[in-house]
């Protein structure tokens, strides 16, 4: 099992950056985790943003945010992070991270409690 916690959402203007993390406390290894971020606006679905694999050598981004986002992770901090540049108003949601065990797939069993991020233009 493992808790996730957000961090480093705020309000910014378009075309700024904001680096989000997410720490992880767990009993077994961070490593053996991928793990995924997603975010959900008012009045829409939530949507995957971007996704890392265990020693982070794999990531996927959803189109709408490749060559702005980037995720990384710190292993030995158990931390996952998500540098967003170039932000856009359209980027405005609540950010969470999802962590399952070995392969990043659709389904997350693990998830944070969110950070707000708010894009002003």
């Amino acid at each position: 099992q493992v808790q996730l916690v957000e961090s480093g959402g705020g309000l910014v203007q378009a075309g700024g950056s904001l680096r989000l993390s997410c720490a992880a406390s767990t009993r077994t290894s961070f490593s053996i985790y991928a793990v995924g971020w997603f975010r959900q606006a008012p009045g829409k679905e939530r949507e995957f943003v971007a996704a890392i694999g265990l020693s982070g050598g794999i990531q996927y981004y959803a189109d709408s945010v490749k060559g702005r986002f980037t995720i990384s992770r710190y292993n030995a901090k158990n931390t996952v992070y998500l540098q967003m540049d170039a932000l856009k108003p359209e980027d405005t949601a609540v950010y969470y991270c999802a962590a399952r065990p070995w392969k990043v797939a659709d389904t997350y069993d693990y998830w944070g409690q969110g950070t707000q991020v708010t894009v002003s233009s």
